[in-house]
């Protein structure tokens, strides 16, 4: 594995420099109080195929499930959880056809919310698609899935289910490099 580049304070860096650092942070925002949804613009641009889009800290109302909508897109939302409760051998799927969000984005509880979601060619006119890592306090698995449309979308918002509301924490969307 490369060393990552260290820099000092006031120093000038050279594209060469600039070009090993594969993820940049292109947007944070902060969630407000008893919100019932949180929306975040300008997120997406051509600059970045693949994206990171993570919320850590904050609480939420009761426990939910956080789902992700691409801009005004309310409809057409394909995704797959597959899971297992902690220590049980059984695996279990739930799958979602036509949903009104990522449904299994991130979780939410009132000690804590957390979210962390790839997302590729969201700005592109293809197809964009997701996948995470999904962890609750009872189970853990793999989300993935995809928006089957060629819209360009340049911001999501995030809504808990069940009438929660979230308060606190941050939201960051990280941009990175293919190559």
């Amino acid at each position: 594995m490369p060393t990552p580049p260290t820099f000092s304070t006031g120093q000038v860096l050279t594209a060469a420099q600039m070009n090993t650092i594969g993820m940049h942070l292109v947007k944070t925002q902060t969630v407000g109080t008893g919100v019932s949804s949180v929306a975040v613009t300008g997120a997406f641009s051509a600059d970045y195929q693949k994206y990171l889009v993570t919320l850590s800290g904050g609480t939420a109302s009761t426990t939910c499930i956080l789902g992700l909508q691409l801009g005004s897109t309310v409809s057409a939302y394909n995704g797959t959880l597959i899971y297992a409760a902690y220590g049980a051998t059984a695996v279990s799927v739930v799958s979602t056809a036509t949903g009104t969000t990522f449904v299994y984005s991130g979780i939410g509880y009132t000690d804590g919310a957390h979210l962390t979601l790839e997302i590729q060619n969201p700005f592109l006119t293809q197809p964009t698609f997701v996948r995470s890592i999904w962890s609750s306090k009872v189970e853990a698995g793999s989300y993935g899935g995809v928006m089957n449309n060629t819209t360009s979308y340049t911001g999501f918002t995030i809504t808990p289910s069940g009438g929660a509301t979230l308060t606190g924490g941050t939201i960051n969307v990280y941009g990175y490099r293919n190559s």
